[in-house]
């Protein structure tokens, strides 16, 4: 009954795909996911951001529990420019705002600078989260191919082309150069720079989204092989966003944008409908974690969590599916990209996978040209190494029972 109270954006909303597989999860508490790419909880410093929080509410400070700027908490600016420059990222406080989480910096960008119609360029697969943001602000999204490197710049070249002769406005290209959401592709150095120039050329911005970039694994050998796009961009093209959602705790919802001065005073203007504010206690604690070297001390044995993570889902994979099921190594983050079996498509197998109480996220759902059906993407970051093979174990099982069926 309510239909005709919406507007036409409203009845047009895209959720994500992966916050809706939640509620098939808590219908099941011995559900296995392999869905949601949350981090390891017991990975978070609970002992020290106990001490954090009970010291700054123990100051009785006001502005630990008030309202604060929407730009952000100042002394966490000042040290997120520090985390930057550690990554190559030479930048200022006024070039900077803080967001909740780094998907609130991808709906901000949505709604300052795509017009309905626009064609937004995003990777085949891209983030189901910047799809929802994006289709939510009416763009027109358009899939460029990747290989084992990255983004195919001749196919990106091609498409931007071709959109333009259509008569579309082509301005943005987002992408995640650092083990890719789903695939765990790892950007080359020299694709980097080739999109830098492309970008001059075609006279477009680049939304570089860097949640994992810290977390690579051994086999990253490269020096510099994560070091961001917005480090080497000498002409404003880039608009770079980050979160500590990764590295300390996504429950803080502390995150962070940078772009030129005159798109974060836009963006911080989009921000005052939204949420006026990230929560001022929260990043107080990001600011103490980073500022006293807990994030620094944490990241090499995250990277050496994940990468363990990893290693047992592989080996589990292989002990169930032999060579039926493949996939390319991730060198970092959170997923392993998996191509399923001839005739295996992949919603057929996350109903019956339902069923054996195990999940994940379809294949189809990353990509935005209708196809993807033979995919899957498997997170490894949550589950113990127990449930991981237990997962995996009732996954073979899911794809056995769909094979009898179909016969």
């Amino acid at each position: 009954m309510y239909d005709k109270f919406l507007s036409p954006v409203g009845r047009q909303l895209h959720e994500s795909a992966i916050r809706r597989m939640g509620t098939v999860i808590a219908r099941a508490p011995d559900m296995v996911s392999f869905a949601a790419g949350y981090p390891d909880p017991a990975s978070f410093p609970w002992e020290e951001l106990r001490e954090l929080a009970d010291g700054l509410l123990a100051s009785r400070e006001p502005g630990v529990l008030q309202y604060g700027p929407t730009r952000g908490y100042g002394p966490l600016l000042e040290t997120i420019v520090g985390v930057l420059s550690a990554r190559g990222i030479a930048t200022t406080p006024d070039q900077l705002t803080i967001t909740s989480g780094s998907q609130q910096g991808i709906d901000l960008i949505g709604r300052v600078l795509i017009s309905p119609g626009d064609a937004v360029l995003v990777e085949l697969p891209a983030y189901t989260g910047a799809i929802a943001a994006f289709k939510n602000a009416q763009a027109h999204l358009v899939g460029v191919r990747q290989d084992a490197d990255g983004i195919d710049l001749d196919d990106l070249d091609a498409v931007c082309l071709r959109e333009r002769a259509a008569g579309r406005t082509v301005n943005l290209l987002y992408l995640v150069p650092n083990f890719q959401n789903p695939a765990g592709s790892l950007l080359s150095l020299e694709r980097r720079q080739r999109l830098l120039a492309w970008a001059d050329r075609r006279d477009v911005l680049i939304v570089e989204d860097d949640p994992y970039g810290a977390l690579y694994f051994d086999d990253v050998t490269t020096a510099g092989a994560t070091r961001p796009m917005r480090a080497d961009d000498g002409h404003g093209r880039v608009i770079y966003l980050s979160t500590f959602s990764k590295t300390l705790a996504p429950g803080f919802r502390v995150g962070w944008m940078v772009a030129p001065g005159a798109l974060i005073e836009r963006f911080e203007t989009a921000k005052q409908t939204i949420d006026l504010m990230t929560g001022s206690f929260d990043q107080r604690i990001v600011h103490e974690a980073v500022s006293r070297g807990i994030v620094d001390r944490l990241a090499p044995q995250l990277r050496q969590i994940y990468r363990a993570k990893r290693d047992v889902m592989q080996e589990a994979l292989r002990e169930a599916f032999g060579d039926r099921v493949s996939w390319d190594v991730p060198k970092g983050g959170f997923f392993l990209w998996a191509t399923l079996p001839d005739g295996c498509e992949d919603e057929a197998l996350l109903a019956r996978a339902v069923e054996e109480h195990v999940v994940f996220v379809i294949g189809s759902a990353f990509y935005v040209d209708g196809t993807g059906h033979n995919r899957i993407r498997l997170s490894f970051s949550a589950p113990t190494p127990d449930r991981i093979r237990e997962g995996t174990r009732r996954l073979a099982a899911a794809m056995a029972a769909l094979e009898v069926g179909t016969r």
